[in-house]
């Protein structure tokens, strides 16, 4: 039985240079599974204009795709806790149908989940940073360093990619914590007693609070061997930064130990995006950040990446400490959604034209 404290054991607790992620993780569609997709889709726009809420198994009906698609929990949970869908011929689609059987297979999988104050159910990671001067860290160009976002499983689709660099690079949260045992055994003792967070300040007005309202711990048990890792180094930054939870020295090194650890050559694992491509990750057990990049310069050329966040009800519950975006939180934010506003030609649109909710968390 796995328990904080002791070294973490199984298929979760890997090396990067010791996988072959193409052979490990990666599925490549095959030209029936395509069909079935391509018959989904045409199914789903059959029925007219149905906005992403409405996009479920039985407006977007597959066969073994979706036995696939419903595995996926469980092969996240008891394996490596990472899959690379490849194949989609993404010169076949749209940017809008990309989304709409991206959302399809998603509902196969678990519930998706709102993800910020303007109450989007998929978020457009692409740089912005010259039409939003105050955008997110994934809004912007560049690399980004490594963290957990607050869901149970997230989902990555390439719409298009960079020039060169741009990779997703994961870590094993539990060889983070491994690791951490025999180095920083200090460190990770305050790492599960938890840390105090902070959302951006437009979450957080739109929402219960700003800060969590205790320190959130990073590594929790249950008792029963079941480990979940929740590893928000940003949010203990923007909190640090602020002035307004002070943290001790012996916390600040422990947020700085974590994220070194995580970013260390021989603990992660780079993955290459293609268009097309949808990444799944276990964001229970996975540490997840992206190399540096070059870009195009305009706007619809750019590396485009559509983010979604899913909860998974047949998994443990977590631990209520360990929860910062709650359900009354999502309520709030959702409030603010427009219909379509996923979709990539109104996100563009509307970033074009400096509409009001332009930017998406």
């Amino acid at each position: 039985m796995n328990r904080l404290g002791q070294p973490i054991t199984g298929p979760g607790a890997w090396r990067g240079p010791d996988i072959d992620w193409m052979k490990e993780g990666l599925h490549v569609l095959s030209d029936t599974e395509l069909r079935e997709i391509d018959l989904a889709l045409k199914h789903l726009l059959s029925l007219g204009e149905v906005d992403f809420p409405n996009i479920t198994t039985e407006t977007f009906p597959l066969d073994s795709v979706g036995r696939l698609m419903a595995s996926l929990p469980t092969r996240l949970r008891d394996g490596a806790g990472f899959l690379m869908l490849r194949g989609l011929p993404r010169s076949h689609y749209s940017d809008d149908d990309m989304t709409r059987i991206y959302f399809g297979l998603g509902a196969y999988i678990g519930k998706t989940m709102t993800q910020s104050y303007l109450g989007d159910r998929l978020g457009h990671v692409v740089d912005v940073s010259d039409y939003e001067p105050k955008s997110r860290g994934y809004r912007k160009g560049g690399g980004q360093l490594m963290h957990t976002d607050s869901c149970d499983i997230i989902g990555l689709m390439c719409l298009r990619t960079a020039i060169s660099g741009g990779k997703s690079r994961i870590s094993s949260a539990f060889t983070v914590h491994n690791y951490m045992l025999e180095h920083y055994p200090e460190s990770l003792e305050i790492l599960r007693r938890g840390l105090y967070l902070k959302r951006t300040d437009e979450d957080g007005r739109r929402a219960t609070r700003t800060y969590s309202e205790a320190p959130v711990p990073f590594f929790a048990d249950d008792g029963q061997g079941y480990i979940s890792c929740y590893l928000p180094t940003g949010y203990a930054r923007l909190a640090e930064k602020s002035g307004q939870r002070p943290f001790s020295q012996a916390e600040s090194d422990a947020l700085f130990h974590v994220r070194k650890v995580a970013a260390m050559p021989e603990h992660y694992l780079d993955m290459g995006f293609r268009e097309g491509d949808i990444q799944f990750i276990n964001n229970r057990m996975l540490v997840h950040g992206r190399t540096d990049y070059e870009d195009h310069k305009e706007l619809s050329k750019r590396r485009h990446l559509m983010r979604m966040w899913l909860r998974i009800d047949s998994w443990p519950a977590l631990p209520k400490a360990q929860i910062f975006h709650t359900d009354e939180d999502m309520r709030l934010w959702s409030v603010s959604r427009r219909p379509f506003m996923e979709l990539p030609s109104v996100h563009d649109r509307d970033l074009l034209q400096g509409a009001p909710g332009a930017m998406v968390e």
